[in-house]
């Protein structure tokens, strides 16, 4: 066996579906990426317009010097349409599935990073320098998955495999150690497929493949802080923490419905539907405490309780008023105020209007 496969071995039994190996050479998409940063489609991200930002983007040996291999890893998480999504009836959340474990990904896949490091170290018989990371450092993690022979960066932006699909967490270890490189994967399989284009309810989705992030619902319901733009709210639908719509509609995905998440998370998952009635309901202590490990918090509760009076007011439900009214009455916080009124407007009832009428000249 040699010391790639012995590595491969070891990612493999860590719970990581795919192992591979890169150069730290310029990204191949960097000016993609200037590109769409000047189109002004990264939405309010503005973290990823600062000068540190883009030349660390641009050379990944500034964030470890030594570097000279890039050992990229992906990991499954749930591909929904390995499931059978519970019956909707209006006043349930979707929730993108990579938060379905219920434990970000964050506090899972480093300490499985720092592992395979430190097994690589014993495998090489030499210690060296190596930082690890998982969608948290200025990386173009899908130019060096492709590099690495993972697969190809979609119409919808998402890293394709053709035997994973694209329900995948990247992350990668920076060393100081030379190993060949894999082979890089060059075909564009999405062909003439637009099924992504035309399937996403907010049009954010590019021609060029690349998106506009201030239209995308995971954009809105995550990074954005302020309102959901009107003109968007209604194509929003349920969706209250991420979407995966893009994605379940990708042929690559209907091929590929592996469910190698289980090695990585050690527990059986299912689709994660949310009671928006209780959860706009959420008191910020209760909103910690239920999501204090979740990917969800990074919404933050201002976020997560706009996004489900969104959620709330678009499934038109006159059923749902008397519990929007309540939350009204005891909310104190601006943003949230202002989508529980739109969604009692959205629902248009008198008595509702009655209480908008009291309740307006409070929302700044």
């Amino acid at each position: 066996m040699t010391v790639k496969d012995s590595i491969k071995a070891e990612g493999s039994a860590l719970g990581f579906s795919f192992v591979g190996f890169t150069t730290p050479s310029q990204p191949e998409h960097y000016a993609t990426y200037l590109s769409w940063l000047e189109a002004g489609h990264h939405g309010t991200m503005e973290y990823l317009v600062t000068e540190h930002n883009r030349k660390m983007r641009l050379d990944p040996q500034l964030i470890l010097p030594e570097c000279k291999t890039i050992v990229v890893l992906a990991a499954n998480y749930p591909n929904p349409l390995n499931f059978t999504e519970p019956a909707a009836d209006g006043l349930t959340g979707k929730i993108a599935a990579y938060a379905w474990p219920g434990v970000d990904y964050h506090f899972v896949i480093p300490p499985l990073l720092e592992k395979l490091a430190r097994s690589m170290q014993i495998i090489l018989g030499k210690k060296f320098a190596y930082k690890c990371y998982t969608d948290t450092g200025p990386i173009l993690e899908r130019d060096l998955a492709q590099r690495a022979g993972l697969g190809w960066i979609g119409k919808n932006t998402c890293l394709i495999s053709p035997k994973l699909g694209s329900f995948l967490f990247l992350a990668e270890i920076l060393i100081d150690y030379s190993i060949e490189p894999d082979t890089p994967f060059t075909a564009d399989r999405c062909g003439n497929c637009t099924r992504c284009i035309d399937s996403c309810p907010t049009h954010c989705i590019l021609p060029d493949h690349t998106i506009d992030a201030s239209r995308c619902i995971s954009f809105l319901t995550i990074e954005n802080k302020g309102p959901i733009p009107s003109t968007l709210r209604h194509s929003m639908e349920n969706w209250v923490f991420g979407c995966d719509i893009c994605q379940m509609v990708c042929p690559w995905n209907h091929k590929t419905k592996n469910d190698l998440h289980a090695n990585l998370f050690k527990q059986p998952l299912s689709p994660l539907m949310i009671d928006l009635q209780s959860e706009i309901q959420l008191s910020p202590t209760e909103f910690n405490r239920k999501y204090r490990k979740s990917p969800i918090k990074r919404a933050k509760r201002r976020g997560y309780l706009r996004n489900a009076a969104v959620a709330l007011g678009n499934s038109r439900d006159i059923k749902i008023t008397d519990g929007l009214k309540q939350a009204l009455r005891k909310e104190t916080e601006p943003l949230v105020r202002s989508h529980l009124i739109w969604a009692l407007e959205n629902i248009r009832t008198r008595p509702v209007q009655e209480t908008l009428n009291v309740e307006r000249k409070d929302v700044s």
